[in-house]
């Protein structure tokens, strides 16, 4: 029996849920087109998911850095680069999303005209960062066709 590789594991998690949360923002971002919605659950679940899941990247990096890096900079440049890209969308994402949460939360502590301000702009958030966690999302499919661990 082969043994299981921890981070070979970590990784194949990190890419199923990374898909999860990026299409677990795109519900916020539907939702939150009617400033009156409210999407308490939405909005805890989409900056919940993407923040577990950019954790598990994190815990990984370092197996990343030690035993593929090099290796894919040496065997293809371009898809090394990609990676770097997927590494900035991903934080992109991740304070977009937040920004989007916290947004939302002011809303709910407000009213007039900064209450309606601060839903479209949580609203404008969670679209941007939907879009970054799917192509973020993409390049990693692209990186990790290429070489896994």
């Amino acid at each position: 029996m082969v043994p299981i590789d921890p981070v070979r594991l970590a990784e194949r998690i990190h890419g199923h849920l990374g898909w999860l949360a990026a299409i677990a923002l795109l519900h916020p971002a539907i939702l939150l087109r009617n400033t009156r919605r409210r999407a308490h659950l939405s909005v805890g679940l989409a900056v919940g998911g993407i923040s577990a899941v950019f954790t598990i990247g994190c815990l990984i990096y370092g197996a990343y850095r030690d035993r593929l890096r090099q290796h894919i900079f040496q065997e293809g440049a371009p898809i090394g680069y990609l990676f770097e890209r997927k590494e900035h969308l991903a934080w992109g994402a991740l304070l977009l999303a937040w920004a989007g949460g916290l947004a939302y939360v002011a809303a709910t502590r407000v009213d007039g005209p900064a209450r309606d301000s601060l839903r479209r702009a949580s609203h404008w958030a969670f679209v941007i960062a939907c879009v970054m966690a799917l192509v973020t999302a993409s390049l990693g499919i692209v990186v990790s066709a290429f070489k896994t661990f």
